[in-house]
């Protein structure tokens, strides 16, 4: 059961991220736009472990590895919307606005992925034996 549970978990919260990332990876390297103060190949790195990390969870494929960067680039993510841009953790009410509840989501995600693995039904398990739930 908890492998059952891992799988729909991995492709539904992973499907979202992959199209957060999706938009990013067009532009890997100035998808921030031309002020910002985040070098190019750090934009790369957070829109290839969207994208790219997101395909390798919905599969359970090299998951420690897309959990780390996923992990990465939702800290830094979950990071920049409380402290730099002091939004709130849930945007309440119509007018819009940033907050970091879904990166602390995906955040949260990520790093049970870590710890937990891909559980039973992942091409890790078959690449690689029974490393995990």
């Amino acid at each position: 059961r908890v492998s059952t549970g891992l799988l729909l978990l991995r492709v539904g919260a992973r499907l979202a991220v992959v199209l957060h990332g999706y938009g990013k990876i067009q532009q890997p390297f100035s998808w921030v736009g031309p002020n910002a103060d985040t070098p190019g190949i750090l934009q790369a790195l957070a829109a290839l472990s969207e994208f790219g990390g997101g395909f390798a969870w919905i599969l359970g494929l090299l998951t420690p590895l897309a959990s780390f960067g996923l992990a990465c680039t939702m800290a830094v993510a979950a990071w920049t919307h409380a402290i730099k841009l002091h939004d709130p953790f849930v945007r309440m009410g119509p007018e819009g606005g940033g907050s970091y509840e879904l990166a602390s989501v995906y955040l949260c995600t990520a790093l049970l992925f870590l710890f937990a693995g891909p559980g039973r039904f992942s091409l890790d398990r078959a690449f690689f034996g029974k490393q995990s739930a």
